[in-house]
């Protein structure tokens, strides 16, 4: 996901509670302490998942008049590595920014969501549904 102040309440009430509540433990890599080069420390981590959750969206900046889109890379990339590696993923975008998203990774179904809230209860569905319940689920 895009680490910006402007997407910490959103991981917070969103991606951690969805993934909590499905019953896994979520690591979000600017959250982590390490020594070791950031992209290192992204490659192990995803190699160690069971699953992960690649959110697509990004920022809107001005360019003269107009606004443009900044797509984040480093998502794509990190998606196609869990792809290659038979790391299941989960994809993710909010929904204002659907449209703007790469054709390629276009084609996967993506949870849209509009608020915390809606992503926390969409990404806990498409866990269980599709990973299962993981083994911190509260019952």
């Amino acid at each position: 996901m895009w680490f910006n102040e402007s997407m910490d309440s959103i991981y917070e009430h969103g991606f951690e509670r969805g993934i909590r509540d499905a019953g896994y433990d979520p690591v979000r890599i600017d959250k982590k302490d390490h020594i070791n080069k950031i992209d290192d420390e992204i490659i192990a981590d995803i190699r160690r998942s069971r699953f992960i959750v690649a959110d697509f969206t990004s920022e809107m900046i001005a360019l003269g008049e107009t606004q443009t889109h900044i797509p984040r890379g480093g998502v794509y990339f990190e998606a196609g590595y869990a792809m290659g590696r038979d790391i299941p993923v989960v994809w993710t975008c909010r929904k204002d920014m659907i449209d703007l998203i790469h054709f390629d990774t276009r084609q996967f179904n993506h949870i849209t969501w509009e608020t915390p809230e809606d992503l926390a209860k969409q990404l806990q569905t498409r866990i269980e549904a599709v990973i299962g319940d993981g083994p911190l689920k509260k019952r």
